[in-house]
């Protein structure tokens, strides 16, 4: 069985089907999608709708990413926010005035059952975005930090990396667990570019709300499967660009 992880999709469900095509997912494969489903491309409701279905047919994780809350706070509670709507969420918007109160029901219950984190039995780290609680997720303060953080993968990118972990020096937050896996912040906005590993953390979100893939990791052997750039999928729109 592989363990495959999904990084930010926001609404990129032709990505999606690409990526999975390429890597030829079944369902013995584990998949644990990192969040962000939604804002940005035109098929927020399709997207989930399929995320939905393939729940039930394969072993999936699904973590929670902000722009997931964003939209949940919207559909459920009608919470207004420009901001939303600036990054990704007007798509989001009309996408889902298309849909049937049904549909929107499923949909709110998809996304108040996502998990902010997930750690498996190897020691390995799954949330959307990052924690900042030097004894690690369980003493975090504020859920909304994992799935709201920056400061995590700005850490990693900036350690010496001659650095041992058992150096006093070493971050103790990178040291409970083994790997750690997250999307939130495009490695690039404007390039085709892969996952990328800085000490511990590994990023997966390489730009697919903007100019960039979607992409798929095995966690164990590290082959990266990879779409299109997505915004080549939905020619006429803008996406988040």
């Amino acid at each position: 069985m592989r363990t495959l992880v999904v990084g930010d999709i926001h609404s990129g469900l032709k990505g999606l089907k690409q990526v999975f095509e390429r890597a030829g997912v079944t369902s013995d494969d584990q998949l644990i999608f990192l969040g962000d489903y939604v804002d940005g491309w035109s098929e927020a409701v399709e997207t989930v709708d399929f995320l939905i279905e393939l729940g039930n047919s394969h072993n999936c994780i699904f973590i929670r990413g902000n722009h997931d809350e964003l939209c949940l706070e919207w559909l459920r509670d009608g919470k207004d926010n420009p901001l939303w709507l600036q990054h990704g969420g007007g798509a989001t918007l009309a996408s889902y005035e298309k849909a049937d109160a049904q549909t929107k029901r499923n949909h709110i219950e998809f996304y108040e059952g996502l998990k902010n984190h997930y750690v498996d039995s190897n020691k390995r780290l799954f949330l959307h975005a990052g924690f900042t609680n030097l004894k690690g997720i369980e003493y975090e303060y504020f859920k909304q930090t994992f799935y709201w953080d920056r400061t995590l993968w700005e850490l990693a990118r900036s350690l010496n990396p001659k650095l041992e972990g058992s150096n006093p020096d070493y971050p103790k937050r990178l040291t409970h667990y083994k790997e750690i896996f997250i999307g939130h912040t495009p490695i690039s906005k404007t390039t085709v570019t892969q996952p990328t590993r800085a000490a511990n953390v590994w990023n997966v979100d390489t730009g697919a709300a903007f100019k960039g893939p979607l992409s798929m990791l095995d966690i164990d052997s590290k082959t990266i499967f990879q779409s299109d750039p997505v915004h080549q999928l939905y020619p006429g729109e803008p996406g988040r660009n």
